[in-house]
Formats: structure tokens, C-alpha cells, sequence
């Protein structure tokens, strides 16, 4: 009976004798590797087979097709007072209506994918309730955050070199292969023409990690792809409108929009290359700020969907 009463006696508080014992370690799963959670290739997969990433990639297609029709209904492209501009040697060469259809896009237009792949990526999955079952995977947060930062850049830059490729084999059956004609005069060869192009696509890539950055860090502070999508777009075009401004001087420097057509001193003779590094520069050191916003916010987040 003895033996029965003790045991069944409620245990004692651990700081009524002494301390308490320090809590067993809690063990990872067997064959658990953080690192090959979420892997680049299962997320990539996962973003190329959505809808809207080949909606956008059409579109970006069929551009250039586009452009050719219009100049075909409208005729030789004319610039305003007799002044001979880019846009007036479109139809030159293959290499010239590659580098219209970068400038035509490099305002806008190139502007929505980067805001779609980066802007789309977390908040979606926080729409569709399935962001806190990748998490409880358990898929670490900064190794999510990484594959889908990863993902969305390299689906960004795809559609930046998707465009003029495109346009290079469109405009070269329609307009020959040749040298690239310059409005200010003279001419690259093809061989530098593309060695130039590939500076420009590279150029355009890091002028838009500010609204890849934008994008982002909206994704991880909302739910509604939309939002985050449509903010950082907004606010591109906000930077856009200010860098119109004149009042504001040199503080126009301060924008990435004031050097988004910097690259234009890449297709010279002599090329520039100080207003693409100042472009570079101050795009990088936004985008920096913004990416590390996004990870040190989204691993204080409380994740509930």
C-alpha cells in the first residue's frame, strides 16, 4: 500500500528542491536537410508552369511582330523636325529593331514582369493558404525567401533577353542583317553591335533591381499579389514622374529613374560608361535595402495563411 501511495503522489515542483533540469535538445528529423528544402529547380518549375508567367512571355513575343506591322502600315519611321533619332532606324538592320523595341520597353513595359515574377512569388502563396504549410514543411524562412528571390530575378532576366532576341531574328527577316546604324552617325558592325546589345540587356537587368526590390518586399508585408504587383509599379511610375520634375536639380540623381536610358551611351562609337555606372550604382544600393527590408520583416512575421 506504501508503494502505491508514492506513486501516486503528484510530483514535486522542480524549484522546490533544486533547479530544473535543462530541456532535452529537440532532434531534426532523420535525413532532414534545411539546405535541400525548396530546391531552385522544384521552384522554378513551379513558377514556369503558371499561367501568368507564359501570358507574359507572349506578350513580350509578340512585340516585335507588332512593330513590324505598324511600320509596315505606316510606312519609314520619321523623327520630329527633321531631327534623326533611334526610332528613325528601326528599320535599318536587325540590330537597329532590336534596340527600338529595348527602348520602347525599357519605360514600362519591361517594367511589368520584373514587378510580377519578384511581387507575385510570396504574396500568392500567402492568398492561397499555403505559405504557412511550406514553412511547417519545415522549409527554413530565409531559405524560402532565397529560392524565391532566385527564381523571381532569373524569370525577370529571361524576359529582358527574351524580348530582343526575339526582336533580333524578327527584324533581321524582315530588314536584313546589317550593322548597327547610329542616329548621331556611323555605325557598328554586327559582331560589336551584339557584344553592345548584351551590355544594354545587362544594363536594363540592373537598373530594375529597385522595382524587383519594391516588388519584393511588398510581397512579403501582404497577401493580395495584386497589391504588391500593382505597388511597385506605382511607385516606378511615381519615380518616373519626379525625375520629370526639373525643379528638383540634382536631386534627380538620387532616382533610378532618372538613368533608366543611360544605356544609350553603349550603342556609340565611343562608348560612355559613367552615367551607366552612376545608374548602376544608385539601383543596386536601393535594391540592397529594400531585399534586406523583406528578409529582416518577413522573419519577425507572424505567418497565419
Amino acid at each position: 500500500m506504501s508503494t502505491l501511495t508514492e506513486r501516486n503522489e503528484p510530483a514535486e515542483p522542480a524549484g522546490a528542491s533544486g533547479p530544473a533540469e535543462p530541456a532535452a535538445p529537440v532532434e531534426a528529423a532523420a535525413g532532414y536537410r534545411a539546405g535541400r528544402t525548396l530546391p531552385l529547380r522544384v521552384e522554378l518549375v513551379r513558377q514556369l508552369k503558371r499561367r501568368r508567367t507564359f501570358v507574359m512571355g507572349a506578350i513580350l513575343a509578340v512585340l516585335p511582330f507588332v512593330l513590324v506591322v505598324a511600320f509596315a502600315i505606316g510606312g519609314e519611321p520619321d523623327g520630329p523636325d527633321d531631327r534623326v533619332t533611334l526610332m528613325d532606324t528601326a528599320t535599318a538592320s536587325g540590330a537597329n529593331f532590336a534596340a527600338v523595341n529595348l527602348f520602347v520597353s525599357a519605360g514600362f513595359l519591361l517594367v511589368i514582369p520584373v514587378a510580377l515574377f519578384c511581387g507575385d512569388t510570396v504574396a500568392s502563396e500567402a492568398g492561397w493558404s499555403s505559405l504557412r504549410y511550406l514553412l511547417a514543411a519545415p522549409v527554413p524562412r530565409v531559405r524560402l525567401l532565397w529560392s524565391k528571390l532566385i527564381v523571381g530575378l532569373g524569370l525577370s532576366l529571361a524576359a529582358m533577353v527574351l524580348l530582343p532576341l526575339v526582336a533580333l531574328a524578327v527584324g533581321t527577316v524582315a530588314y536584313g542583317w546589317g550593322p548597327l546604324q547610329i542616329p548621331t552617325g556611323g555605325a557598328l558592325d554586327p559582331g560589336t553591335a551584339a557584344q553592345r546589345l548584351v551590355v544594354v540587356v545587362a544594363y536594363l537587368f540592373v537598373s530594375q533591381l529597385v522595382t524587383a526590390g519594391l516588388a519584393f518586399w511588398l510581397s512579403t508585408r501582404t497577401d493580395a499579389p495584386l497589391g504588391a504587383v500593382g505597388g511597385a509599379v506605382g511607385l516606378t511610375i511615381v519615380g518616373n514622374v519626379l525625375d520629370a520634375v526639373t525643379a528638383l536639380g540634382d536631386w534627380r540623381h538620387f532616382l533610378p529613374a532618372h538613368w533608366q536610358f543611360a544605356w544609350a551611351d553603349a550603342v556609340q562609337p565611343t562608348p560612355q560608361w559613367s552615367g551607366m555606372i552612376q545608374g548602376a550604382a544608385v539601383s543596386v544600393t536601393y535594391a540592397l535595402v529594400l531585399f534586406a527590408l523583406a528578409f529582416r520583416g518577413f522573419a519577425r512575421k507572424d505567418v497565419v495563411s
